[in-house]
């Protein structure tokens, strides 16, 4: 049996040379950081921590740039932007224990977003491993089932020797569609110990393609080309897959109404005469998808918040595009083609026919005005005017990281994104404090555009330790804090529910003064002069916080 070698890594002379004569002084943290660098990895996250110093003290001999946060869960929100935004792996360094464990809620909102998270935990002594009691510090039964049921894939290291193969492996599983959180874990002993191995110098860790099956795609095509009432539904599978062009065209060939789930705004042009923009929340936008003869799924698994909390009942035939196996046909029986969305969209391109609606886009325009007539009775211009002033203020090409907070919920339905991979929230998992730590990791990525994060007062009270770390590393992003004294849409849900809210109320502190004390500058602001406060912020070099006290109320919900 022969084998072709010419895919395999080549040394050059001065590697092979340096092959055989190691420097001194290396140990099996060398052994990470000197992987991470051959896979490409230019930027990790993390926090030390006791068991994980042996990867720390590597990083001074590489040339990886560490973020360094204050809370492991935000180190995990920044590793999660920073994969998000570059489509690049994200390392995320972790301590035993405690350590590990506190970063688990970002890795869920990693998993919910399919952002490529590689965590790298220490662990104890090998010898403590397998469950017995032994008494160190930081030890769990079997820290791995803690996170088992999160990431895409668990890589257990025994060995110095392994550390390169299993951080490939991990590295491969967190950029094979569907994107994810990945966890690789090393005993304290088997990082600290002096290693002779090789320096790590070539690897290879690319992941697998996820290819549509012919079948299917000649399947779609056809019900897409004689749909009479054809509509797309854009998730968030669309934007990490970079196929929004993608997208557009096929919407052009077949003159499909498109709308965007939460996760997948930006995935279509909000102008477009085809756009029906994002009001899943909404019962006329409901009713339209449910009248579909043909409804294309590409990127969604149509959850609770892209299904209008699972009201939504589809009458017509479901094409269901999904790199997540667990997705397919999981909420509605549909023709299920397991694929990344750019390579789908890609053969549906080659395969439908030329369809022309001269309707579409009048129906789009019916629906649109339905919906703005619906939310204007409401007399939300409050609302409306704060969205408007924050588009207003923000660069079409600055990435915006937002909390769990009613601003979100309306930027949701009624932002326009303007461009794919701008727009982000932890709408995913739906955890508290995402927004800021976010923000950090998209202006690492790409330090060149200011960067926004929107939180209330509530969630900023989660990382209001990350300021520190803004300002040490001098990052260009602006925090929004809507201060409307505490946690703003759990009083609704409460007031709405059983008549009064009850533990929604938060003592907090002066947000302005609490910034200023970091040495990062910050503004009180007003509706009236947002979009100028928070326009003049973003064009400051560095961290800046405005705050803006403003008791917001959310739209009525079409679902109950």
């Amino acid at each position: 049996m022969s084998h072709d070698h010419d895919d395999r890594p080549r040394l050059t002379a001065a590697q092979a040379a340096a092959a055989l004569n190691p420097p001194p002084g290396r140990n099996g943290g060398d052994l990470v950081v000197e992987t991470l660098q051959g896979l490409g990895a230019t930027t990790v996250f993390g926090l030390p921590g006791q068991h994980a110093l042996g990867m720390f003290d590597a990083l001074r001999r590489s040339s990886l740039r560490y973020v360094g946060l204050r809370v492991e869960n935000n180190a995990g929100f920044a590793a999660d932007a920073y994969g998000r935004i570059t489509g690049e792996v994200a390392p995320l360094l972790l301590s035993t224990g405690p350590g590990a464990l506190t970063s688990l809620a970002a890795l869920q909102e990693a998993a919910a977003a399919s952002a490529p998270v590689l965590a790298i935990s220490s662990q104890i002594p090998a010898a403590g491993l397998g469950g017995g009691r032994h008494g160190y510090l930081h030890e769990l039964r079997d820290q791995q089932a803690s996170v088992r049921d999160i990431v895409k894939s668990v890589h257990t290291v025994r060995t110095a020797s392994q550390i390169p193969s299993a951080i490939a492996a991990a590295w491969e599983s967190a950029l094979t569609a569907p994107h994810g959180p990945v966890w690789v874990e090393i005993p304290q002993d088997v990082l600290l110990a002096v290693t002779t191995l090789p320096v790590v110098s070539a690897m290879d860790a690319t992941p697998r393609e996820l290819y549509p099956r012919p079948e299917l795609t000649v399947a779609a095509a056809h019900l897409l080309s004689n749909a009479e009432r054809p509509v797309i539904i854009a998730g968030g599978g669309v934007v990490r897959s970079d196929a929004s062009g993608k997208l557009l065209a096929l919407a052009e060939r077949i003159d499909a109404p498109v709308v965007t789930t939460f996760g997948g705004k930006g995935a279509f042009p909000w102008e477009h005469p085809l756009s029906l923009r994002s009001w899943l929340e909404d019962r006329h936008t409901t009713d339209f998808l449910e009248d579909a003869d043909v409804l294309l799924v590409v990127g969604s698994g149509l959850g609770e918040l892209s299904s209008n909390y699972h009201t939504f009942r589809p009458r017509g035939r479901v094409v269901q595009i999904e790199a997540d196996a667990g997705k397919l046909e999981s909420n509605h029986p549909a023709l299920g083609i397991h694929s990344d969305a750019r390579e789908a969209l890609a053969d549906l391109l080659e395969a439908v026919e030329r369809r022309e609606d001269p309707a579409a886009a009048e129906r789009v325009r019916t629906v649109l005005e339905k919906v703005r007539v619906r939310i204007a009775a409401q007399e939300l211009t409050l609302e409306q005017q704060v969205l408007a002033a924050v588009r207003e203020a923000l660069p079409d090409a600055s990435p915006s990281f937002w909390d769990m907070t009613i601003l979100a919920y309306w930027a949701w339905s009624a932002f326009d994104a303007r461009r794919p991979n701008t727009m982000h929230s932890a709408q995913g998992a739906g955890g508290l404090g995402y927004g800021f730590p976010a923000a950090i990791g998209a202006a690492a990525a790409d330090p060149t555009r200011p960067v926004l994060a929107v939180s209330g007062d509530g969630g900023a009270m989660y990382s209001i330790a990350e300021l520190a770390t803004a300002r040490q590393y001098d990052l260009p992003l602006t925090w929004l804090i809507v201060d409307d004294g505490g946690y703003g849409i759990l009083r609704e849900y409460m007031t709405g529910a059983f008549g009064e809210a009850t533990g929604t109320e938060l003592s907090r502190p002066d947000f302005v003064a609490l910034a200023e004390s970091f040495g990062v500058p910050a503004v009180r602001t007003t509706p009236e002069s947002l979009a100028a406060d928070l326009s003049k912020a973003l064009t400051v070099p560095g961290p800046s916080v405005v705050v803006l006290p403003a008791l917001l109320r959310m739209f009525e919900p079409t679902h109950l």
